[in-house]
């Protein structure tokens, strides 16, 4: 089985666009939310978000002609793979493109096309829809985006499994590079969904926390919690086989060695409230890597800050880790990022690959109130330094996914 690795990382998020800005703001446990500006909040009740500022694609490398057609999502997703493929530098130049895949994530896609779109059809009817309207919703789109971008022919597709989708892809992409039919891919997601519609539908179902102190909305882990907050940007990362990439001198920032993924069959939005599913995920990912519980030294967990999920998520790490689970810092960077849905798992893919590299573990920001049923040790301090040679990324998704990502600090 061949070795996989993190040689190139690309992120846009509400805390800067850059995998550096992203990183910077999670150690300093510094939120990205604002009063949203996509639309007129009149007495909306949700009234902040981690919204990114004043995008400009082409500021960000994108052809003005084709960012006019592609969603905000797709937008974001080819702007973090152009960050991650320059990272890595010439990582493909003497691969077979069709050994070169491209597995980019959306947990909704093109939603602020379909708002805009619909509303049209409504108004105006529908000789006024655009004729890009379908291929700018299409989930898969971003992945295909940056295939043509960057020449890439191998494997494709979008995993669509609502908030775990991005973490399936980069897991995915490991396989695909661990069992020989690939030998780099760009792997990640991105979400576009801070518009009125999508956050009705989120804030009726109660998923949403509403307030006027931006600082105390995404509580993980914080009895005080009520919902998340909605984010939104993308995440890259190139994932090589190991062989290739030290042949290059590559840059390695950290090692995939391991994924887990079950699906709890229990709710449509719920999850199972034994937390096996999600233990049972985190268990194949360590088994895989050949890691031993004691071995891990860091959780980044789902940690949505919602009343369900955060408890069992805890009661998920203690199954797993038994009483060394008291002695494991798990921290949630949700607390300031928010939650990016299909975005999400890439992000804090990048944060674990970053706190294997720099030695140090972001904490839960905004975190004061203890809950007796969330009773680990959530890095509440700030940041925290200690030397980690493996970390775990979870990531749980409505419909009863569970996805799990074991990384190593890279040793040759």
């Amino acid at each position: 089985m061949r070795r996989v690795v993190i040689t190139g990382m690309g992120a846009v998020s509400s805390c800067g666009l850059s995998p550096e800005s992203l990183w910077e703001t999670a150690l300093a446990g510094k939120h990205g939310f604002s009063e949203i500006e996509a639309f007129e909040l009149g007495d909306f009740p949700v009234r902040y978000a981690g919204e990114i500022k004043n995008w400009d694609p082409v500021t960000m490398g994108l052809n003005k002609k084709e960012a006019r057609r592609m969603d905000r999502f797709t937008q974001f997703a080819s702007a973090a793979a152009n960050q991650a493929v320059a990272d890595a530098g010439d990582f493909a130049t003497d691969l077979d493109p069709f050994r070169v895949g491209v597995l980019m994530a959306s947990g909704v896609g093109g939603f602020i096309t379909f708002e805009e779109e619909h509303t049209k059809f409504m108004e105006k009817g529908h000789g006024k829809v655009s004729v890009f309207f379908i291929p700018m919703m299409l989930c898969n789109m971003a992945s295909g985006r940056i295939a043509m971008d960057h020449g890439f022919k191998g494997e494709n597709f979008c995993p669509v499994s609502a908030c775990a989708a991005s973490t399936n892809a980069i897991g995915e992409a490991f396989r695909k590079i661990k069992h020989g039919y690939l030998d780099a891919c760009v792997a990640g997601g991105s979400e576009a969904a801070v518009t009125k519609f999508a956050l009705a539908g989120f804030n009726n179902m109660g998923a949403l926390a509403s307030g006027d102190d931006p600082a105390q909305l995404s509580l993980p882990f914080d009895s005080r919690r009520s919902g998340f907050v909605m984010g939104e940007g993308g995440g890259a990362l190139i994932l090589e086989e190991l062989g290739h990439a030290k042949r290059r001198g590559a840059k390695i920032y950290a090692e995939v060695v391991g994924y887990g993924i079950t699906d709890d069959a229990y709710h449509i939005t719920g999850p199972d409230p034994d937390g096996a599913g999600a233990a049972r995920a985190m268990s194949t990912a360590i088994e895989e890597g050949g890691v031993l519980p004691e071995q891990v030294g860091y959780v980044n967990a789902h940690g949505t800050s919602t009343p369900l999920n955060d408890k069992i998520e805890s009661l998920a790490i203690k199954t797993v880790f038994g009483e060394r689970a008291y002695k494991l810092p798990v921290s949630s960077t949700k607390s300031v990022t928010g939650h990016m849905l299909g975005a999400a798992g890439a992000i804090e893919a990048i944060i674990c690959a970053k706190a294997l590299q720099d030695g140090k573990i972001p904490p839960t920001a905004g975190y004061k109130s203890p809950d007796p049923e969330c009773d680990l040790d959530y890095v509440i301090e700030g940041q925290r330094k200690v030397e980690i040679t493996h970390a775990i990324s979870n990531s749980m998704g409505f419909g009863g996914h569970n996805a799990s990502l074991a990384f190593a600090k890279f040793n040759d």
